[in-house]
């Protein structure tokens, strides 16, 4: 599965998401942040599950083996004085 692939299930799993980045070193394993205002007023555990709904299919199915996930809000990433433009 090529990072562009994931990419666009997560965004189309969130379509307020602000910001999804994700890369791959092998086609299997797989990092990512997600940067999204639904995220607000969340914990980790339940922002991660949120993203791993978005994958579910391809999780069961082996051809996501792991996802290393960063979340955040909006919010939360400017703070880290980042910006979200593109």
């Amino acid at each position: 599965m090529r990072p562009a692939e994931v990419k666009s299930l997560i965004a189309r799993g969130l379509p307020d998401g602000s910001r999804v980045e994700v890369g791959s070193e092998d086609g299997l394993h797989f990092h990512a942040v997600v940067v999204s205002g639904a995220f607000a007023g969340e914990g980790h555990v339940q922002r991660h599950q949120r993203v791993y709904r978005c994958l579910d299919q391809q999780l069961q199915s082996g051809e996501i083996h792991a996802i290393s996930l960063k979340t955040c809000t909006p919010e939360e990433w400017e703070s880290e004085g980042r910006d979200l433009s593109p």
